[in-house]
């Protein structure tokens, strides 16, 4: 198991209220015989998962981590004899290597990166801690894939460093020196700092208030694993790609152990669940008040800003200046997010009354029978060395994608899969890289006999727009492509999209401006009706959106585009796109490799809603997706009981609000007895 990792946390002032967070708890019950047993059994199955490393590799990574600080401070040191400093400044320059992030929290994974901060005085240039120092480190014997990225929010040097993965950030603080005892926590810190320094600073600081803030940490970090470990295994785990980073689900799990400070991790997982289900998002989740020091430093604050207002599912760090660690969820994945909570609470509740055991929990999607129809992305390159800045460019910008669709008028959801699939490609007598992501459309049920469902212009301008960027940061080499293809569930399963069979794959074609052909959508027979959702494996049944509709034949592929450079691969289209199906009989989870949005209202049922606009139309905006709607269930549904009253649940959060009694849910389609 992982060695607890001493937090750096200024002591609690002796004022404070005697509770953690911003609430009194909801329980302070201690555990009892049944919940021991249950954490027992969690931690059994996280050691058959993997996630725990032993003696030898936690004293590995302790003893890269004090290598890497001595190279720092005798790169400051030579930095300041470079500068003519006078001796007594160079004698006590200091300089500091603390990692942070789920390493500091305790509660990284085999084989996982660890992000560190490195704090220099002020004197020494930001350029040249990605200058020399880079040259410094890269001269170093085990040190490999180094590389520098100074054009991103929070600038970073990504190196393995004697088979560790190592992410390094670098502070700048208004001082000569820095020494060991200086806390990184006090906030008068940030009021001379830069941006990027305060930025590179926040990650540490957000980790140690974490650890400050709950009651039983090694109870919270045990949850975290096992919380960390179910949405890695969902495919839910990717601030990247619109769904919730680790920070995020830090606090999640941190406030749940702060309203309930006795309860093993067995029971902080259970009660995750349930409270969650029921959350009444956009209001925030925060583990105690942050009060501006009004250093003209973004602050989250919805009171004031527009934007903080619409961010959909709001968790916000606990230190100056508060941020909203999920800004990057949308309407999509706040519905994917949900579903999978909804299927993760009935699983906690079959576990307590030993339906099921805590393997079940943690079993994978198999997102090739999620939906009928995908977009799939494909982007190669020559060599495997341009592979990785091309791919790292491509994934990055799939969630604006992702946004885009989700915007379109006949789209209720689309779920975007973390996992790609990579590996060499062939293309005629060239050979090189590729990695293909694929992202599933749920499509708004419409009673329309001609619909038209046009996506090569939101295809072609997000395929325009990455090589725009890449040109623009000099990152575009010969050899690149990128392609954006609708296709069926049927053809992604004649073949795995990681072997390339069963999907077809062109030399980068000229593109010809032209008209998307489509064909009629087949009417849905009178009378029947559908129910609308995400699928669960369990305890939920599949979803049978679109069982009474007429599956769609691929039709030839349409080129569509604007005038484009002459390297833009075609958007390949079949000539309709109908609404999902399910897939066939249940089959066992096989493991598979945004924009900001506002949360709308709740959109009218499609029954009563008058039929889509073709193609030509403009788009309408995305559909509520404050909860997505409850798929038909497996076996007769139990209802899901719930231990926390309203007046628990409100005392979850502060001010005045309405009561959360019962989970609200998307409804894309009107729901039947």
């Amino acid at each position: 198991m992982s060695r607890p990792v001493k937090s750096n946390a200024a002591p609690v002032p002796d004022d404070a209220p005697s509770w953690h967070g911003i609430t009194a708890p909801i329980s302070e019950d201690l555990p009892e015989p049944a919940d021991l047993i249950r954490t027992k059994k969690l931690i059994d199955t996280l050691v058959s998962h993997g996630v725990f490393e032993d003696e030898v590799q936690l004293q590995h990574r302790e003893k890269v981590l004090r290598a890497l600080e001595s190279l720092f401070k005798e790169w400051l040191a030579a930095m300041c004899v470079e500068m003519n400093i006078p001796d007594y400044v160079t004698e006590q320059v200091g300089g500091r290597v603390l990692p942070f992030g789920s390493y500091q929290l305790g509660v990284h994974a085999k084989g996982a990166d660890i992000d560190a901060l490195c704090v220099g005085p002020g004197f020494i240039p930001r350029k040249d801690f990605f200058s020399s120092f880079y040259e410094k480190l890269k001269s170093q014997e085990g040190v490999r894939d180094i590389r520098a990225i100074e054009e991103t929010f929070v600038p970073v040097i990504k190196l393995g460093f004697d088979g560790i993965e190592i992410d390094l950030v670098y502070a700048q603080l208004p001082r000569k020196s820095i020494s060991e005892k200086l806390n990184l926590l006090d906030n008068k810190l940030l009021e001379a700092m830069d941006k990027h320094s305060i930025r590179s600073l926040n990650g540490y600081r957000v980790t140690e208030t974490i650890l400050s803030l709950v009651p039983n940490v090694l109870s919270f970090r045990l949850a975290l694993r096992a919380i960390k470990l179910w949405a890695k295994r969902r495919n839910i785990y990717s601030n990247m790609m619109g769904f919730l980073g680790g920070i995020s689900w830090a606090i999640l799990v941190a406030r749940i152990s702060q309203v309930y400070p006795n309860a093993t991790a067995s029971t902080i997982v259970a009660k995750f669940f349930k409270v969650y289900s029921m959350w009444s998002w956009p209001i925030p989740i925060r583990l105690r008040e942050v009060e501006d020091c009004h250093y003209n430093l973004p602050f989250w604050d919805p009171r004031f800003s527009l934007s903080d207002r619409n961010h959909p599912m709001p968790i916000i760090t606990p230190v100056y200046p508060q941020q909203n660690t999920s800004f990057n969820v949308s309407p999509s994945t706040q519905a994917i997010i949900s579903e999978e909570i909804d299927r993760g609470y009935a699983i906690a509740q079959d576990i307590q009354q030993k339906k099921a055991n805590w393997s079940t929990l943690f079993e994978t999607p198999n997102f090739l029978e999620k939906y009928q129809h995908y977009v799939l992305l494909r982007a190669t390159s020559a060599t495997e060395e341009q592979h990785v800045d091309w791919s790292g460019l491509v994934e990055s910008k799939v969630r604006l994608l992702v946004g885009t669709l989700e915007r379109n008028a006949h789209i209720a959801i689309a779920h975007v899969n973390i996992q790609p699939f990579s590996g060499p490609e062939k293309t005629g007598d060239r050979e090189g890289m590729s990695t293909k992501w694929l992202i599933g459309l749920f499509l708004k049920r419409d009673r329309s006999k001609n619909q038209r469902i046009d996506l090569a212009t939101s295809l072609l301008s997000w395929s325009d727009t990455v090589y725009s960027l890449a040109e623009k940061g000099q990152l575009y080499k010969e050899g690149m492509s990128l392609s954006a293809t609708c296709v069926t569930r049927d053809s992604l399963c004649r073949g795995s999209p990681g072997g390339g069979e069963g999907i077809s794959h062109e030399p980068k074609p000229s593109v010809s401006p032209q008209t998307l052909a489509t064909v009629p959508q087949t009417p849905v027979k009178q009378g029947t009706k559908r129910k609308a959702g995400l699928q669960n494996e369990h305890p939920i049944k599949r979803m049978r959106a679109d069982k009474e509709l007429v599956p769609v034949k691929e039709g030839s592929p349409v080129q569509a585009s604007t005038p484009a450079p002459s390297h833009v691969n075609k958007v390949k289209l079949p000539q309709a796109i109908g609404g999902p199906s399910p897939p066939s009989e249940e089959t066992p989870a096989k493991k598979s490799k945004c924009s900001d949005e506002a949360t709308p209202s709740p959109e009218k049922s499609p029954a009563s809603a008058s039929p889509c606009k073709s193609a030509s139309s403009s788009s309408a905006s995305p559909p509520a997706m404050k909860r997505p709607c409850s798929p038909v269930p497996d076996r007769p549904a139990k209802p899901l009981t719930s231990d926390l009253s309203t007046d628990e649940l409100c005392d979850l959060f502060p001010g005045p609000s309405t009561p959360v009694t019962k989970a609200q849910r998307l409804v894309v389609e009107p729901r039947t007895s």
